[in-house]
């Protein structure tokens, strides 16, 4: 380990470079190859299975599992926090969650029906590492940048990630879509499921294997302490979150901006997580290696079309001002989940991927700065955002729930798809009432 000092410039880079290493879960298992992976093996079961003395289908089955990891991270991360703020050690605390996510990625190399209790767990496992990391990993910016260097050097961060999730994705795309060169044996669907397990360990491998450069130069922690961990300590992140709520009560724009930005955050990172089962389940490909690869494009082009979205976005609202930016945003939403009912074939899923990279990138950017300008004068700044990510996560697991339980009474992902719309109006409504003066 390297003791280099605050914001230096091989200690930034490391710090960026987590994001090189950790990105590759959120595209591969989150958004694409596992997805497509979990809606293969049920290809001879009618999208249905008995598990948890029910009878669920399949992808009301992941929506119950992934909210319920957001709702264990949304308890979690105010815990974590106040550990975070306090103890001298905090990488390790970084490593556990990280070595959790990532063999959590390697185990779902097995993951079958036939044991679909213990890849249920690696599934939820492997949401908490990553998440569980982040909250050390981004509580590392303020000790290792100044001020003047925290938004470059997080946006760098964000750049490496981008680029390693592509770079390991396109690579695990040529190894589904030809096997045979990669030595990988089967018949052509065997080979293809081989391949879709063997991107799982290298998500894992690339995760542990890249994350050691941070955690050679990241320094333990800010601080070494000497006393115990208290009651009080690992509450404090709770106490924050109870003081910022009661300042909520005093500043009505603030209250009733959080009340839009949740419904519409609720919807947007819901559509996010169930595009990849909604086009499996619901488009008619022509076969499966057409599915495979346009869904997997379909997620690159939403990645790609998100920078540029939240590009133009910014200058809209500089233009037009934050809030009628957002409600514009928000109605392209409803149309959007109006457009999504009615698509069956591939092309119109393109051109919906393609509507939703650019309202994604543009409402998530938009919707933190606006919360920042919002914020009364106060240091305690990280409180503020403590509440706004518990939100965050809140949302997404009322979110999912809700397209869980529609999906499973049903029977169809199009069902859902209008409730996230009536959400997207609800926000509108919300945003609305926030007075004009405020931004």
């Amino acid at each position: 380990m390297k003791n280099l000092q605050k914001g230096d410039k091989k200690l930034l880079n490391a710090w960026a470079f987590y994001d090189w290493a950790n990105s590759v879960y959120t595209l591969t298992i989150a958004s694409a190859v596992f997805p497509i992976f979990y809606e293969a093996l049920f290809a001879d079961r009618d999208h249905y299975i008995d598990v948890f003395g029910m009878h669920l289908k399949n992808s009301a089955l992941i929506s119950f599992i992934t909210a319920m990891a957001f709702l264990v991270v949304s308890v979690m991360s105010p815990l974590l926090s106040g550990i975070a703020d306090y103890v001298g050690n905090k990488k390790s605390f970084m490593k556990f969650f990280c070595y959790l996510g990532a063999t959590s990625c390697i185990g779902l190399y097995w993951f079958d029906l036939d044991n679909i209790y213990i890849g249920l767990a690696f599934y939820f496992l492997g949401l908490i590492g990553f998440w569980g990391s982040l909250v050390f990993y981004n509580s590392y910016l303020p000790d290792i940048a100044f001020e003047e260097q925290q938004d470059s050097i997080s946006a760098k961060g964000y750049s490496l990630g981008y680029i390693g999730s592509v770079v390991l994705l396109l690579i695990n795309l040529a190894m589904i879509m030809k096997p045979k060169l990669f030595g990988i044996t089967g018949t052509d669907g065997e080979a293809a499921m081989k391949a879709m397990r063997y991107s799982f360990v290298m998500v894992g491998a690339w995760w542990i294997l890249f994350s050691q450069y941070t955690y050679y130069y990241l320094p333990k922690g800010r601080k070494e302490r000497t006393e115990k961990l208290t009651k009080t300590v690992v509450f404090n992140g709770f106490k924050e979150l109870k003081k910022v709520w009661a300042l909520l009560q005093q500043n009505i724009p603030l209250k009733r901006y959080l009340g839009g930005f949740f419904v519409s955050s609720m919807a947007v990172q819901t559509v996010l997580l169930v595009a990849t089962y909604f086009g499996a389940q619901e488009i008619q490909w022509e076969s499966k290696d057409e599915a495979t690869i346009g869904l997997i494009v379909s997620i690159l082009l939403i990645q790609l079309i998100a920078v540029a979205g939240a590009v133009i976005t910014s200058k809209a609202s500089s233009k037009f001002g934050n809030i009628p930016t957002l409600i514009f945003i928000n109605f392209i939403w409803v149309v959007f989940c109006v457009i999504v009912y009615f698509i069956y074939l591939p092309i119109h899923f393109y051109i919906a991927a393609t509507i939703a990279g650019f309202v994604m990138g543009g409402i998530q950017a938009l919707s933190r700065s606006t919360y920042s300008k919002l914020l009364p004068e106060t240091e305690d700044t990280a409180s503020f955002f403590s509440f706004y990510d518990v939100a965050e996560k809140i949302g997404i697991v009322i979110g999912m729930c809700v397209y869980g339980i529609i999906d499973q009474l049903t029977g169809s992902s199009r069902s859902a798809i209008v409730i996230l719309g009536i959400f997207f109006i609800t926000a509108i409504f919300l945003l609305r009432r926030i007075p004009k003066k405020a931004l």
